[in-house]
């Protein structure tokens, strides 16, 4: 596995959820915070994101756009005041006929329409990757000719998709939507001049270290052998690890075989001692002994609480 894959599946519960939705005329309506990350992409047309606390922004045919926080935010055919926000139709009334809209065809009155898939993921921020936890609060990648392209291939298929009912939909369509949390991520970590978590997926040496980690973390690692695997010397690997990801490489690599701890404990039905074993742990002891110390918690505490939390 890699660091961006290993970061969402960390993070990732159930299966996302979207909307096709297609509107015209004056309209204005408002997400509330969510405890994961929304996601719109306009297919056809424009309409502004109003993000709370945040600037308006423009948004195009072919643009994306990522609330990796779960940011409350107003999506409207134009910018408006804080009256304007005020009246912002709820988008769970608007979106499913309780409010009515004007669902219009693209000829309809030559007024301007917007065509978009609007959606989430549900996340388990109790343990979010750092890479994830730098993301800004709002992610805008617009439709360029030298953007990714496997960016606009997603959004083309899931533009195709999302407006057919064809055989297979069920399964496609929620691979796409995961398929495009990857590419949106990827697309802010290339173009990024902010964070230091691009720097340290472009540096050689730390790159190299942290795919060694995430490949198998139940390995028995030592500075040693992973200065090795990434071809310099321990001071070299500590001070530039150190300075790209914050911790030392020992350290990020406990912190990570917790993480990935917690993860198996919430998805899987795994015994505490398979899971001991999966991320390097040799007994269940040392596993739960280094758990609480890091979450403040027992395993099964943890467990039965994420249980709790999935069910409601």
């Amino acid at each position: 596995m890699d660091v961006v894959s290993d970061a969402i599946s960390a993070v990732r519960v159930g299966r996302p959820s979207s909307q096709r939705v297609r509107i015209g005329g004056s309209w204005c309506t408002r997400l509330a915070p969510y405890e994961g990350a929304g996601f719109h992409v306009v297919l056809e047309g424009g309409c502004w994101v109003l993000p709370d606390g945040g600037e308006p922004v423009a948004l195009g045919a072919g643009d994306a756009v990522l609330l990796p926080h779960g940011a409350g935010h107003v999506l409207a055919d134009a910018p408006v005041d804080t009256e304007g926000l005020a009246r912002a139709v709820p988008f769970e009334r608007w979106s499913d006929g309780t409010v009515e809209r004007p669902l219009l065809t693209a000829a309809h009155e030559g007024r301007p329409v917007v065509e978009m898939l609007c959606g989430k993921y549900r996340l388990d921020r109790s343990h979010v990757h750092p890479l994830l936890a730098e993301l800004p609060p709002l992610v805008h990648l617009p439709h360029r000719a030298e953007s990714s392209p496997e960016l606009r291939a997603a959004i083309g298929l899931l533009g195709h998709e999302a407006g057919e009912r064809l055989p297979g939909s069920g399964v496609a369509l929620p691979s796409l939507l995961d398929l495009l949390l990857v590419y949106m991520i990827r697309s802010w970590a290339a173009v990024s001049t902010a964070g230091t978590w691009p720097a340290a997926l472009g540096d050689p040496v730390t790159a190299t270290a942290l795919r060694a980690l995430h490949t198998d973390p139940a390995a028995p690692w030592t500075i040693d052998r992973l200065a090795a695997e990434a071809g310099v010397s321990r001071p070299t690997l500590a001070r530039r690890f150190t300075a790209l990801v914050g911790r030392p490489p020992m350290a990020y690599l406990t912190w990570w075989r917790l993480t990935r701890a917690a993860a198996l404990l919430r998805d899987t039905p795994d015994p505490l001692a398979s899971v001991a074993r999966r991320v390097g742990y040799s007994t269940p002891y040392a596993l739960s002994h280094a758990f609480r110390r890091e979450f403040g918690t027992t395993p099964g505490q943890y467990r039965a609480g994420r249980a709790a939390a999935t069910a409601d």
